[in-house]
């Protein structure tokens, strides 16, 4: 056969659900394109319903913080090294590393060594802008291509010699219409009611240390506001977690608790949300619903990170977009009820300024959205234009 005619052999690797959606739509772009393309890789659910799936399991990695990491440090390792030799069997000729910074760098090191002719490409890469820039100096060393979704990314990774292709953000491409009245009716909400959403993340570190001031918070809001409905949409890989903590709460017992299938439909129900920090906040900023943004990392972690790590004035992305706090951050030991129920009250109680905050979140997310087609269509182009190394 022809080399020219051979198909381009891909090899996806995602480990997190937010980069397992990425990674799916990634998948339906590169065969979308038409172009004579061989698709494999490793990643969860997402992924798994476009035919892509291995064996490898990578639910574990979905881990919170440097001392969290520390703990399954050998399973990084030993799952690093499992992506790489499927890879190496598959005979990639583009290995692309999906988010995750810390395990998709050891995964770039083991395919180095397992497939030396592969051609390694970073699909989104570690915010250099807001924490330490010496990523970008360890990325450029570990793969050959960046496809990034900032378009300040280049003047970051460019200068340690690493191509950097800005495609777009995917989080900002995908279709979120929801249906708000349909949740509403069949969650016997009134049309008047106002709805506020508890988003205790989707790792199971980040409910550990959130849960209890976020239950707070939503007991406090709801005590005085008997209209208020409460919604917490849960990811699989802490519904049990979450279902769990909510059933020693009384208070609590009239959330109602949504799953993925329902996920855009209660986004678009909602009048304001208090969120962990994360991909959610700029959907639901997409969609124009104000909010409250809140972390938590380990005392030491928080420490090392504060000193060494942030350099951006915020965290979310969409206030870091806006140059000022579209969404109020409350980290860290700022993430209690006596920070985050004032937070919350003004949005929901203030009408004028809900609507000014959301105008202003919709208008920001459309600056990033990127331009051509979208991040997924962009980047599989750019996938099939870079070829075999």
């Amino acid at each position: 056969m022809n080399p020219a005619d051979r198909p381009l052999r891909v090899f996806i690797v995602a480990a997190e659900p937010s980069g397992d959606m990425v990674g799916a739509e990634l998948i339906r772009a590169l065969r979308a394109s038409g172009a004579n393309v061989e698709i494999a890789g490793v990643g969860r659910e997402a992924m798994a319903a476009e035919g892509v799936n291995t064996d490898i399991d990578l639910s574990a990695l979905s881990v919170l913080g440097l001392f969290d990491g520390l703990r399954v440090w050998r399973l990084v390792h030993e799952r690093a090294e499992a992506c790489a030799r499927a890879a190496a069997e598959f005979r990639a000729d583009q290995i692309v590393l999906i988010d995750s910074w810390g395990f998709m760098l050891r995964v770039a090191w083991k395919a180095r060594e397992a497939c030396p002719g592969a051609r390694i490409v970073k699909y989104i890469g570690p915010q250099a802008f807001a924490t330490r820039p010496g990523r970008a100096k360890a990325l450029a060393k570990a793969v050959d291509n960046l496809l990034a979704i900032h378009p300040f990314d280049p003047d970051y990774f460019e200068p340690y010699g690493l191509p950097t292709i800005v495609v777009g953000n995917p989080a900002l491409e995908r279709d979120l219409t929801g249906d708000g009245a349909g949740f509403r009716r069949r969650h016997d909400i009134a049309a008047q009611a106002r709805v506020m959403l508890v988003l205790f993340g989707s790792r199971k570190a980040e409910v550990e240390r959130l849960f209890d001031d976020f239950a707070g918070t939503a007991e406090a809001l709801a005590k005085d506001r008997p209209d208020l409905r409460l919604v917490t949409v849960v990811a699989p890989s802490v519904a049990e977690s979450v279902r769990s903590r909510l059933a020693s709460r009384d208070a609590l017992s009239g959330m109602i608790v949504a799953g993925p299938e329902e996920r855009l439909d209660a986004f678009a129900a909602a009048d304001a949300a208090l969120a962990c920090s994360g991909t959610v906040t700029l959907e639901l900023s997409r969609m124009g619903v104000p909010g409250v943004v809140a972390y938590r990392l380990g005392p030491v972690a928080w420490t090392i990170a504060w000193n060494f790590m942030l350099k951006a004035p915020y965290v979310s992305l969409v206030n870091i977009a806006a140059g000022r706090e579209l969404l109020p951050e409350r980290l860290q030991t700022r993430a209690v009820p006596e920070h985050l129920v004032p937070d919350m009250a003004k949005l929901l109680d203030d009408a004028g300024h809900r609507k000014a905050v959301s105008a202003a979140l919709v208008e920001t997310t459309k600056l990033m959205a990127g331009q051509g087609e979208g991040a997924s269509v962009n980047a599989a182009r750019a996938l099939i234009q870079l070829g075999p190394l």
